[in-house]
């Protein structure tokens, strides 16, 4: 690894994005593309997936996917999983990004809400990494797996009541070091990215009220919020062969929310 390309370049891999239909997971998506990979889009939101596999593939000039998916469902996960390595030829990058943050206290959320949250922002992920994994197991295929987590799964909120948010993210944490052990004798490296307040669809309406924004700011101490492209270099990074000796690991992109 002796060169920029060498270090960096994703061309001959294929990601697998999910939420790829808004905020992070587009980000993800086009980082990917821009180190090379061709990309399949998971979201329920076919028309966004359909727009943005139309750009990766005019701008970045790789193949791109689009995969109309509820990460909640089983059959929808093997169904997209299986059409990804049919047209794309395999699967050997996972990001697991898609998510919910409901808002609500921990006195009143209901059984139904937390189910939900943990099954989208837990469940899914263990399922469909489980997926990629066995396939490059028995292919004798190496393979990363990056799931977006969240400093609110290292720390409690400061700002909004969301128990079952940070439950779940804290927990998928911990399962991403656990799968690193597991599967690190496979080749499969598993890590996290733990994002801070960037601007996205999740966090607007909080940043359209100035007192919340200003929290938001005051508690980073790059004193703003983050741009979501600056979420690339991380998955770039944790993809590619510059990465080869991490796994287990949880990488903040957060302003230093976490330092202090």
């Amino acid at each position: 690894m002796d060169s920029m390309e060498s270090l960096f370049s994703l061309r001959g891999h294929v990601g697998l994005v999910t939420g790829a239909s808004s905020g992070l997971g587009v980000e993800c998506a086009r980082a990917l593309a821009i180190a090379g990979a061709d990309v399949a889009l998971m979201a329920r939101r076919a028309d966004r997936l359909e727009a943005l596999s139309a750009e990766l593939r005019e701008k970045y000039r790789v193949k791109a996917l689009a995969v109309a998916a509820d990460v909640t469902v089983d059959a929808d996960l093997e169904k997209a999983l299986e059409r990804a390595v049919a047209e794309l030829g395999k699967v050997d990058i996972l990001v697991n990004n898609a998510g919910i943050a409901p808002v609500g206290s921990a006195q009143k959320i209901s059984r139904e809400v937390w189910e939900q949250t943990l099954a989208v922002n837990l469940t899914a992920p263990m399922m469909l990494a489980q997926k990629v994994a066995r396939r490059l197991i028995v292919n004798k295929m190496p393979g990363r797996i990056i799931n977006i987590t969240s400093v609110l799964g290292q720390v409690a909120s400061s700002l909004y009541r969301i128990p079952a948010y940070i439950a779940s993210k804290a927990a998928l944490a911990n399962l991403t070091r656990e799968l690193a052990v597991e599967w690190a004798p496979y080749g499969i490296l598993v890590n996290s990215i733990a994002p801070g307040w960037l601007s996205t669809e999740m966090t607007e309406l909080g940043l359209e009220q100035p007192e919340q924004r200003q929290r938001m700011e005051l508690f980073t101490p790059l004193g703003r919020i983050g741009r979501p492209e600056e979420l690339r270099g991380a998955i770039i990074f944790l993809a590619s062969p510059a990465a080869s000796y991490v796994t287990g690991s949880m990488l903040a992109v957060d302003g230093g929310y976490q330092a202090w």
